[in-house]
């Protein structure tokens, strides 16, 4: 489990179980920031932590305009959080930290996550969420497989007023999320579709921590129930 939520590590399980061809291209993975050659990446990229989920990413469109001692400090920041300790999430424990950089993908229509919940190793519902760099502006729906409206969402982020299109790679999307899912009992599995072509985001073990706020509350249960560890072998 601590393989599968280090962003770097994850990358070989992906390339084992479903092919690299599904991993947006790696530039470079370093210790300290004061070891990144910043000349040597390209104009546009993107900079993370491998263990946490924000603190330190840089997100680059235009090299010339990088304040780069502002980003090697925050990415400094970035390394010495201690994710474990937020939420218990034991998985992120004993990551060993780096900073990893990542080619930009730009998407034509705007980038969009495509989140499966995976209850032992079967996708039942998926959200998908648009805008998420801004928490105040942002969008998001919980689906059913049938991509129609779950039952129940988020308090914390508005919903779609009208849901975007199916994408057309979703069938392939479930496929991916069925097999890297398969033997667990519960586990998130993100993916991108960008310009027509499926990219693997992150692995998840407890979305939010466990404190995602359902509505209604009663699913919060409803969901929790559908996780069976018996059935995994």
């Amino acid at each position: 489990y601590t393989k599968m939520v280090d962003k770097y590590e994850v990358r070989s399980i992906i390339k084992e179980k479903i092919g690299g061809e599904y991993l947006i291209p790696l530039l470079g993975c370093w210790e300290s920031p004061d070891d990144i050659d910043f000349e040597k990446l390209p104009e546009k990229f993107v900079l993370k932590c491998n263990h946490n989920s924000g603190l330190g990413m840089c997100i680059c469109q235009n090299k010339n305009n990088l304040n780069i001692v502002k980003v090697r400090n925050e990415l400094s920041k970035g390394l010495k959080e201690n994710y474990y300790l937020s939420g218990r999430e034991w998985p992120y424990k004993n990551v060993k930290r780096k900073i990893i950089a990542e080619q930009f993908i730009e998407s034509e229509d705007g980038l969009k996550d495509y989140k499966f919940y995976c209850f032992n190793g079967a996708p039942k519902y998926l959200y998908v969420s648009n805008g998420m760099d801004n928490h105040e502006t942002a969008q998001l729906s919980f689906l059913t497989m049938n991509w129609e409206k779950a039952p129940f969402g988020r308090s914390d982020y508005l919903e779609f007023e009208v849901l975007p299109p199916k994408p057309a790679k979703f069938d392939e999307m479930v496929k991916i999320a069925k097999s890297l899912s398969s033997g667990r009992p519960f586990l998130r599995v993100d993916l991108y579709e960008i310009n027509n072509k499926v990219y693997f985001s992150e692995l998840t073990f407890s979305p939010c921590g466990g404190f995602m706020p359902f509505v209604p509350e009663e699913w919060d249960a409803k969901l929790g129930k559908m996780v069976n560890i018996r059935k995994v072998k």
